[in-house]
């Protein structure tokens, strides 16, 4: 049956539309410009309307969520859900595959991509994707530390990376490229780090930089639908602001007239001043003008929550040293060639002087980057969890809110921030771009993200007029955020006055670009590459028939 969402205050930046009244109407999953009869209505007068949401960056399935469920046992105390015909959904911050897909349909969200899996553990990936209900997936997997990588970039040899980079999408049924900390975490193997752009990798004879231009090269050369995504060197360290924004430069010798051609992620975590953890300060600021400056990057913020958070990442040698710092329990999981990823658990405190600044630091970006630029993100679970969305953009919406928030926080972020000097308020326009537009823009997923004729049928309800609303009344805003009237996936209704009413199954995600390039510049060198792994070639990686409801991108 199709749908009819009634009377709606539709806010739809892509197409134009800021606060008109209108009908949406949703047939075969698709948004459509009418449907006259055997239609569902749904009255939305004096209601926001908008697409549903997007995470582009979230650690929502693999090897390293599962390692930090096993670490952190008190974790599954929290029981979310056990009723109403669905799944049993628990977890405080680690939540269980059913919990993420239905906290996500909470918010208003239908789309989430996992930004970093090992392409050895890709199965078990998959397999926590799949088990994700409603909402749609994808994942990108590792690329910054592995060896063909660093060989092909070392010997400036394109048309071979473009043809690993292809063999690799299809390998793994993903989404994009990822890099972490490039060339570092092959350092860590040797018992180091690189801490500039230009030192060399061991063994290797290349540096990050030419990491770094060489998989941006093969991949606007192969004009895959998202850019480079990018965790810079440095991260969480004092003084990793300048290394960001050098990064941020190399984009400039590329060109892309429909996306960014490369997508720094997390940047909250990379956006430090000082030289030590006792002037640590925020150069958001900075980041944040030559973001602005330069069309061919986005960011997201990084966001985080004070509370509880398990910090988890690709980049052993940072989780080593939070391990130190934090005086916390750790695991490192160095998987052979590709990558090597650290878990800690960790919580942000309030009081903590370097918590504080990091949680200004976040928002600073938040407010100080142009909306088509950046989105909302808290790195899940890293910064904390991803349903603090709605807290995060009415801190964005609310002077009044932040100020009372930063109450809460250490008086050292008056010193080393600019927030508290910061008087702009984000409009619901703005928060639309953050968690619709630009992530669906940054993707490449031209379907999602507005409510144009042809778009997924993915729409969340709120009880907000976008019209008539005042940012002082804060609390109106967050509860209307967090607990949308209804969420819809491909035309279902999932989600009713904020809770969950049934389980659909959304989309996987993946890339193919066989057809731009040829495995057989690359043939000798995977024989000889797979002498040194633990799987043989014909059972590495995943066939799309394994996957439960694929979605196949070829590339234009």
């Amino acid at each position: 049956m199709a749908l009819q969402i009634k009377n709606g205050i539709v806010v739809d930046p892509k197409n134009g539309i800021s606060g008109e009244k209108m009908d949406i109407f949703i047939k075969d999953g698709k948004i459509v410009e009418e449907v006259k009869k055997n239609c569902r209505v749904i009255d939305a007068t004096g209601k926001l309307v908008v697409a549903g949401g997007i995470d582009l960056h979230a650690h929502i399935a693999g090897c390293k969520i599962n390692t930090g469920r096993a670490m952190r046992p008190e974790e599954m105390r929290f029981v979310r859900r056990k009723s109403n015909g669905l799944r049993a959904a628990v977890g405080r911050t680690l939540l269980t595959s059913p919990a993420i897909g239905y906290e996500y349909a909470k918010m208003g969200y239908t789309t989430a991509v996992d930004p970093a899996t090992p392409s050895l553990y890709v199965i078990h990936t998959h397999e926590e994707l799949d088990s994700i209900p409603i909402i749609d997936k994808a994942t990108l997997p590792l690329f910054g530390n592995w060896h063909q990588v660093m060989r092909y970039s070392a010997d400036k040899d394109i048309e071979k990376l473009k043809s690993f980079v292809a063999w690799v999408l299809e390998r793994t049924k993903g989404y994009g490229v990822k890099l972490v900390n490039p060339g570092g975490v092959e350092a860590w193997m040797y018992g180091g780090n690189v801490h500039t752009l230009d030192d060399a990798v061991p063994g290797f004879g290349v540096t990050p930089r030419e990491i770094i231009t060489s998989l941006i090269a093969a991949v606007e050369e192969l004009n895959l639908p998202h850019s480079a995504h990018i965790h810079c060197n440095n991260l969480g360290m004092p003084g990793n602001y300048e290394t960001t924004m050098e990064t941020i430069k190399l984009a400039k010798g590329f060109e892309n007239r429909d996306r960014q051609v490369l997508h720094v992620t997390h940047v909250q975590f990379n956006a430090y001043t000082g030289s030590s953890w006792r002037d640590i300060g925020s150069g958001a600021e900075e980041i944040a003008k030559l973001v602005n400056r330069i069309e061919s990057v986005t960011i997201d913020m990084g966001q985080p929550i004070f509370g509880h958070a398990t910090t988890m990442t690709a980049d052993c040698p940072w989780q080593f040293e939070l391990h130190k710092l934090a005086k916390a329990k750790w695991c490192n999981r160095d998987i052979e060639l590709e990558t090597g990823g650290g878990i800690v658990p960790y919580v942000y405190r309030a009081k903590n002087a370097v918590n504080s600044v990091q949680w200004a630091t976040g928002l600073e970006l938040g407010l100080l980057v142009d909306a088509d630029k950046i989105a909302i993100s808290t790195d899940y679970p890293n910064g904390g969890p991803f349903n603090s969305y709605p807290y995060i953009a009415t801190l964005l919406m609310s002077k009044k809110f932040r100020d009372e928030e930063m109450k809460k926080a250490h008086p050292y972020i008056e010193k080393a921030t600019s927030l508290p000097s910061i008087d702009a308020e984000r409009t619901i326009e703005d928060i639309v771009k953050m968690t619709r537009v630009t992530p669906a823009r940054v993707l490449g997923m031209k379907n999602k993200g507005h409510l144009g004729t042809g778009a997924d049928g993915d729409v969340a309800v709120y009880d907000i007029n976008p019209m008539d609303y005042n940012s002082s009344n804060f609390q109106a805003i967050l509860k209307a955020l967090k607990n949308p009237l209804y969420t819809i996936k491909s035309g279902e209704i999932v989600v009713k006055d904020g809770d969950v009413v049934s389980e659909v199954w959304g989309r996987t995600y993946w890339v193919d670009v066989r057809d731009k390039t040829t495995t057989e510049l690359i043939e000798r060198d995977l024989e000889e590459y797979f002498n040194y792994y633990t799987v043989n070639r014909e059972n590495y990686g995943v066939e799309e028939r394994w996957l439960q409801n694929p979605l196949r991108v070829m590339a234009g």
